[in-house]
């Protein structure tokens, strides 16, 4: 049923794919999730901030190879004002204005709001203004505060999620969903999760005809977290197997129904079982990353993609592959 919904709602010959790059800005972080590897505490030695000309030479390694977004993210720094974030989005956007800068998960424009003391609709109108041209969708994990306050305490509530992303998709900027499983949660609370996005899209759509580009699903990754030391001291079952994960997506594509676009997960599940997702309703392989820190601190071990293996990976599956942007518009669709 998932594959005959993908079939309907996207070119049954085409799979797409980005060329991207993730720069992850700074790894110190006061939010302590349990379920992150990548973080370290204020004036840990191995904590880093990377200047503006750092990551402005990772963005023009990735304009080289053709690519259009670039995706920054990193975590809650306390020292780090708006300032600091519209300076570095003006640097880049100006140098490369043929990249998409897709910065700053909800999460991290509330911490950001919270440290100027001002709301999260002026912070998201002050970066964009300096070149935000998307924000993307991490930090959703499960949208149940039951949930969140178990694995992120410190961390952002699911309304307060979603706040942000309506703010964002009011001011024209690319969005897309995201979740995690493997938790722990109940399948109730995973539907739940899938509930408030489609709630939130049918309301976006029908307000602005602005609402979130695309899908995407992948699983926790427990290796070197705090909650993966605490559940196997528990016993309890933590991650999902890829079986776990095909029917997570087809489930998504099924009663998503007002969503085009969903995106397999590679960086999670191997390229093997991103393929299948290809038959399970995803029309979207993602993106080759170039550069990734945060799931690889936690055990994946699946590191990043070039764009002639992802070629070869979608051919192999049965489908044409096409280069689109953040938002998917295709490169080159001929």
């Amino acid at each position: 049923t998932a594959d005959f919904l993908r079939r309907e709602r996207t070119d049954p010959e085409v799979v797409t794919f980005l060329i991207d790059r993730n720069v992850n800005y700074t790894n110190f972080c006061v939010t302590n999730c349990l379920f992150c590897a990548f973080y370290r505490p204020l004036g840990h030695d191995e904590g880093y901030v990377l200047s503006k000309e750092e990551i402005a030479a990772k963005v023009g390694e990735l304009a080289a190879v053709g690519g259009t977004r670039v995706l920054l993210q990193g975590g809650h720094h306390p020292d780090l004002g708006l300032d600091w974030y519209t300076d570095l989005l003006s640097h880049l956007s100006s140098r490369f204005p043929q990249i998409q800068l897709d910065a700053f998960s909800p999460s991290e424009i509330d911490h950001i709001a919270r440290v100027e003391d001002a709301s999260m609709e002026r912070v998201l109108v002050e970066l964009t203004r300096a070149g935000l041209g998307g924000l993307p969708g991490g930090g959703a994990e499960i949208l149940d505060d039951r949930i969140r306050k178990r694995i992120s305490r410190k961390k952002i509530s699911a309304e307060r999620w979603l706040e942000a992303m309506e703010i964002a998709q009011g001011l024209g900027l690319t969005t897309s969903a995201t979740m995690v499983i493997g938790f722990g949660e109940t399948v109730e609370q995973r539907i739940a999760h899938l509930a408030m996005f489609r709630d939130r899209q049918d309301r976006a759509l029908e307000a602005h005809g602005n609402g979130f580009t695309a899908f995407i699903s992948w699983t926790f990754q427990s290796e070197n977290t705090a909650w993966g030391r605490i559940g196997e001291k528990q016993g309890w079952e933590l991650g999902a197997d890829g079986e776990e994960y095909l029917r997570n997506v087809a489930v998504a594509r099924i009663y998503l129904d007002c969503f085009a676009n969903h995106q397999a997960s590679w960086p999670t599940q191997g390229r093997e079982i991103a393929r299948r997702a290809l038959s399970f309703g995803c029309n979207d392989f993602g993106s080759t990353m170039m550069e990734e820190n945060v799931v690889s601190a936690a055990g994946s071990r699946h590191g990043a993609l070039s764009e002639m293996t992802i070629l070869d990976e979608i051919r192999e599956a049965g489908y044409r592959p096409v280069q689109r942007t953040s938002n998917y518009a295709l490169v080159n669709p001929a």
